[in-house]
């Protein structure tokens, strides 16, 4: 038991430390990163009127998911909440033709769907001593 409780925590910090990093990075640039974003689905089918919101909340819920995964607070929303947005992720990647990245997103998704189902050995967290 004490090995999964392990092997869990580091597969959640390390996701965690992904999606923190994700959105660290652009949370400084956030105007940029939206414009680029809104720039790359310019010719998609997906409206701008769409985009633009996504483009800005993206950052910041890797940010709190990444956060919340590190410290383990509400390890379950935020393991529901990073898996959504891999799935929003994913359906945008494929709307671009941005097949490359598919891959790292649909294993983030992969993890995140994994804590899920092994969340009964998340031990080493917040949520355990709440």
């Amino acid at each position: 038991m004490k090995e999964y409780s392990l092997a869990y925590f580091l597969t959640r910090i390390a996701v965690g430390v992904s999606m923190f990093g994700h959105g660290l990075v652009r949370l400084p640039k956030l105007e940029g990163f939206k414009n680029h974003i809104v720039q790359s689905f310019e010719k998609s089918m997906i409206p701008e009127v769409l985009v633009t919101p996504f483009a800005y909340t993206l950052p910041i819920l890797e940010f709190v998911v990444g956060v919340l995964l590190i410290i383990g607070l509400f390890t379950r929303q935020a393991l529901v909440l990073g898996a959504i947005l891999m799935i929003m992720l994913v359906f945008g990647s494929a709307m671009i033709e941005n097949w490359g990245i598919i891959d790292s997103q649909l294993i983030h998704t992969l993890i995140f769907i994994s804590l899920l189902c092994t969340i009964d050995y998340n031990y080493w967290s917040l949520d355990v001593k709440i």
